[in-house]
């Protein structure tokens, strides 16, 4: 549809419900627009095809089980298919509508992307990859236009299966199945191989050098240049890209068999990630915050069908192709060692100015006058056919094909073994053999010394010069994390606990502490983190509380509770009778002055209250047994009367008044 068309629709309601409101993307088979969904109110994407796809009865049956197929992958970075169908004879897709704009817009823009922003990118698109080739679903046409960001710059990958379902439609007539962007496609998409998942991978590895350097590897003027040279050349990352090239390098190997798969490419991206910074923010292109809209139509796309018409007289006067997409089934041909296809229509080759008649099937002999339409004989069909090949192979980057036909494929050697070597080493036995190595990940393992090689792939047979040979690196012994939660336990459980786990106590400290329990982890040196197998735990071992002297105390029960209490020591106070202390002097301490004590053992402070004494109660006049049992009352003991028992008391001796301790023995005097 021309961009005239893409604007006519703008306001169709497609289906009965899915208005279109603005195009956000044009290609050279659907037009893209943002739209409304009257059903469900919600905003969506609707890719609108090229109108001569719908009387395609291969193409529409193979759309519907690729929309199927695609509508069915639920993955958080793959583009989410809602519905499909046709209005008036127009195919149309309904997914999900993102609005940070593709990758492509933001190449366009000039924006550039640091490597770990790419490293971040390429790591959305590996899982969604991966994902996808787990259920048997490859993209075939991964490219900067197909990769969408959401507001976030969360990568997302759109149109999973229109690739394959383009390849089924008999208006391009495919010749061997080739398809997808020339700049973005495998060798052995060119070659007209089978293809499988790890071609999308050396397309992702492409689309990781042009997001970082703002050029793709290979990508020349014509269609011709760009696939030729990458069908004995693996991919150049170059420097600028840092740890991500390791990755690119492994995914961009000529042989798919020895390329990464799009597991394998993901965790390396991880691996790569973790060397660089920490990624920026994306500078994104917002869907609706610029001019005019996408577009996908630069011509370098592999049509998969036979070349289209053109005029070798203008070829021959201008020096350039009218069209690189007219000679990628001859390329396919020639990288193959094939004959060249049997075109149903060989008219097709030569422009009908050349006095062709198109109704004959070929061009008419000019030798037979201008008026005779006499068919030219298949034999000179044939050299006609030859002298278009010649043309697109001289004029349209044929310098490729020619060095491909002319040059001989690289010598190979045996893969040598690289277990056990650092990576130093593997990089010197690869380079002696000139072929390349790339880090495809790293793995921890107790018995293989950080840096070392674990595996490769391939790990024997030979391959040619120039070929990656992909390894696992170790990463030394899994670290072992730390537990954290020792302290309070006791000294054997915590150091059962570290024996468990591969690592050992080491030095054990002992320490008094006022509140963990004599024989229970104080603390533990590391406290966390990680160590290697065998390495030690330092424990701080609880003593209990503190042991301290009880001092010798004088003077008020208030300064020797205030000595106490600074050394730990709760006190009490406990009254006694002293003829020697005085009244509010300390007398003694409970446990005794220069006892070792434990922090928090009470103390018992005895306090002098003096001599106890009593005063002799005065009797005179009572009986003689009233006046016992008043001095006995207070205190006294009566040893006698003095006088007649029965006659009246008199006095006391001592006299009455008379201070005298407790106990003491008093005379009742009578008469």
């Amino acid at each position: 549809m021309a961009p005239s068309r893409s604007v006519e629709l703008v306001g169709r309601v497609l289906g009965g419900r899915y208005r279109l409101t603005r195009p956000i993307g044009t290609g050279a088979s659907a037009h893209v627009y943002a739209a409304d969904d009257v059903t469900l109110r919600r905003r969506v994407a609707v890719k609108v095809l090229h109108p001569g796809l719908a009387g395609d009865e291969a193409f529409t049956r193979r759309f519907r089980a690729e929309a199927q197929a695609a509508a069915g992958l639920r993955h958080p970075h793959i583009l989410q298919v809602f519905d499909s169908g046709q209005d008036d004879g127009t195919p149309y897709l309904v997914m999900e509508l993102l609005e940070g704009g593709s990758l492509r817009s933001l190449l366009d823009r000039g924006q550039l992307l640091t490597p770990s922003q790419a490293a971040r990118v390429g790591t959305d698109v590996a899982r969604a990859l991966a994902y996808a080739h787990r259920h048997g679903v490859v993209h075939r046409d991964i490219k900067p236009a197909n990769l969408i960001f959401d507001e976030e710059g969360r990568a997302t990958v759109a149109d999973f299966g229109l690739a394959r379902a383009l390849a089924a439609a008999t208006w391009t007539e495919p010749i061997g199945g080739i398809l997808g962007t020339a700049r973005y496609a495998a060798p052995e998409q060119v070659r007209n191989r089978a293809l499988d998942g790890r071609a999308d991978v050396y397309a992702l590895a492409l689309v990781l050098v042009e997001a970082v350097t703002g050029t793709v590897p290979f990508a020349s003027d014509n269609t011709v240049g760009t696939v030729m040279a990458r069908l004995e050349r693996p991919i150049d990352p170059g420097s600028s890209l840092g740890p991500l090239g390791e990755v690119v390098a492994a995914a961009g190997t000529v042989e798919s068999e020895e390329r990464l798969d799009a597991d394998a490419m993901a965790s390396a991206l991880e691996g790569a990630a973790v060397r660089l910074p920490t990624p920026g923010a994306l500078p994104l292109v917002g869907l609706f915050e610029r001019e005019g809209i996408d577009r996908d139509d630069v011509p370098t796309e592999i049509p998969g069908g036979r070349p289209v018409p053109f005029d070798i007289e203008a070829v021959e006067g201008r020096g350039s192709l009218p069209d690189d997409t007219a000679v990628l089934p001859l390329v396919a041909a020639l990288a193959a060692g094939d004959a060249p296809p049997p075109f149903d229509d060989p008219s097709a080759l030569i422009d009908p100015t050349l006095g062709g008649d198109p109704t004959l099937g070929g061009p008419t002999d000019r030798a037979h006058g201008d008026g005779d339409t006499t068919p030219v004989p298949k034999r000179r069909r044939w050299r006609r056919w030859l002298l278009a090949m010649l043309v697109v192979i001289i004029l349209g980057g044929g310098g490729g094909a020619a060095a491909y036909v002319a040059t001989r494929p690289p010598p190979s050697h045996p893969v040598p073994a690289l277990a056990r070597m650092d990576q130093g080493q593997a990089q010197a036995a690869l380079s002696a053999l000139h072929l390349r190595l790339a880090v495809a990940a790293r793995s921890y393992d107790p018995s293989v010394p950080a840096g070392d090689v674990l595996t490769q792939s391939p790990a024997g047979g030979k391959l040619r010069e120039g070929a990656t040979v992909s390894v696992t690196l170790s990463l030394g012994p899994q670290p072992i994390p730390v537990p954290a939660d020792l302290a309070g336990k006791p000294q054997a459980d915590a150091a059962s606990i570290l024996t468990t786990l591969g690592l050992k106590v080491g030095s054990v400290t002992p320490a008094y502490n006022l509140t963990v329990s004599q024989g229970d982890v104080i603390s533990s040196t590391p406290a966390s983190g990680t160590l290697l197998p065998g390495q030690a735990v330092d424990l701080t071992v609880s003593q209990g509380k503190p042991i301290v002297t009880v001092p010798a105390l004088s003077s008020t029960f208030a300064s020797a509770q205030a000595a106490l209490s600074a050394l730990g020591l709760p006190s009490s106070e406990n009254l006694q009778f002293s003829d020697t202390v005085p009244d509010g002097q300390v007398i003694a301490t409970s446990p005794t002055a220069g006892t070792q004590v434990r922090v928090g053992a009470a103390v018992s402070v005895e306090v002098s209250k003096g001599p106890d004494v009593v005063t002799v109660p005065p009797v005179p006049g009572s009986t003689v047994t009233a006046a016992a049992q008043a001095l006995a009352n207070a205190g006294l003991s009566v040893t006698g009367v003095s006088g007649n028992p029965t006659a009246a008391v008199s006095g006391t001796s001592p006299a009455a008044g008379t201070v005298v301790h407790r106990g003491s023995q008093v005379t009742i005097i009578t008469g």
